[in-house]
């Protein structure tokens, strides 16, 4: 018998449109010989839609079409199964899924979001858990954290909206303690939405309010000099993760840009990140190499990671120092493309991310989640009384 996996998508995310790239590219490449494939499509306006359609990337030009085509339906526990239960009057069963598979992106989704939910209906889901996707989301708690063990991070201040409007002349002024260039971005966003590369002073108030309207908790951090940006992924689970081939990023811009990332030509648009211009292996020496490995193994392991992500590294080619940029809990693509050089193809990832998802959801099960005793049971409502009033 077939596992049914649900590809869980979408979301209010200004990252939407990449997630179901991804999503999408995921599910054309899952071995139908032992997989059964479930869509589940969450609008922009946080409605949930399953359908065969819905594993064509041309569906998603017309919004409305989906909402007339597809079905319309709420992912639920029921009687220990997880059903696709339609949300009709009469509601009924529409299909069931045995295992989870998210492809998110961004705020909302990613950030821990749709994990959380998966952990309270009780399903086995691919990718890092809750706590691990929330800090993979926050970029200034990504710095505290690294820097707490001793992995290199770029020097940087952060700030809420509110503290910036409140006192404006004192964040300035303390960063302006940074030596310029800087770069100016929301904390918790991704996929480079928002972000600004600031050569002088005059140019930081509007970079501040472009990155203050998409958060209210925006990181500014020195740039580097003589900038190589390279990325590597990581694999597994808490007792056992290996690393990819790295790969260096050739950008346009002075910062890898959203334009960068994922708006190339009109022929590889729709590949999402797997159309960013790469060179692998990167163009770096065999120190700086095992650096990356060493250190992508070490931030992998102090925050808990599962499934498969993408670390971004930040590496002065002239110092010959390397720096954490961020990491990314679900990666554009899956970070299929880094694999490859390895041995690994796109199906065999996606084996391996589901294999290894059920092995863990079974040594959880192992362990202790409740008690079998109740001690309400026996509990004196008398202590109630005084805070009925």
């Amino acid at each position: 018998m077939k596992i049914k996996v649900g590809f869980i998508y979408g979301g209010k995310s200004v990252e939407h449109e990449i997630s179901v790239i991804s999503a999408v590219q995921a599910m054309n490449h899952l071995d139908t010989n032992k997989y059964d494939i479930v869509p589940i499509y969450i609008t922009k306006d946080l409605q949930m839609y399953t359908g065969g359609m819905l594993k064509d990337i041309e569906s998603y030009k017309d919004a409305s079409l989906i909402k007339k085509y597809a079905k319309k339906v709420n992912l639920i526990n029921s009687k220990d199964r997880i059903i696709l239960q339609s949300t009709k009057w009469f509601k009924k069963e529409v299909d069931y899924i045995d295992i989870a598979f998210p492809i998110v992106h961004g705020n909302g989704t990613e950030d821990g979001s749709i994990a959380g939910f998966l952990e309270t209906i009780g399903i086995p889901y691919v990718g890092s858990k809750v706590v691990s996707s929330a800090i993979g989301q926050d970029k200034v708690i990504q710095k505290q954290i690294f820097s707490s063990s001793n992995i290199p991070t770029t020097n940087y201040i952060w700030f809420f909206d509110n503290e910036y409007y409140d006192n404006q002349e004192a964040i300035l002024k303390n960063i302006n303690k940074l030596t310029y260039p800087l770069v100016v971005k929301p904390a918790t966003l991704g996929s480079s939405i928002g972000i600004s590369f600031v050569k002088a002073k005059d140019e930081l108030q509007e970079a501040i309010e472009l990155a203050i309207s998409y958060d209210n908790k925006i990181i500014v951090e020195e740039a580097i000099n003589n900038l190589c940006e390279v990325n590597q992924s990581v694999l597994g689970t808490y007792d056992y993760y290996e690393t990819s081939q790295i790969e260096e990023v050739i950008k346009e811009d002075e910062i890898l840009s959203y334009k960068d990332k994922y708006l190339g030509s009109a022929k590889t648009s729709s590949k999402g990140i797997a159309s960013t211009r790469r060179i692998i292996p990167a163009r770096i020496n065999e120190k700086l190499s095992k650096e990356v490995d060493e250190i992508s193994k070490k931030v992998y392991r102090n925050l808990n990671c599962s499934g498969v992500v993408r670390i971004d590294y930040l590496i002065d080619s002239k110092k010959k120092e390397v720096y954490v940029n961020e990491i990314n809990t679900i990666p554009g693509s899956l970070a299929y493309y880094l694999w490859e050089g390895k041995g690994t193809s796109y199906e065999e990832l996606l084996e391996n991310l589901i294999t290894t998802t059920i092995k863990d959801y079974k040594k959880k099960m192992k362990k202790i989640a409740s008690f079998e005793t109740n001690i309400l049971s026996n509990y004196n409502s008398q202590g109630l009384k005084g805070i009925k009033k």
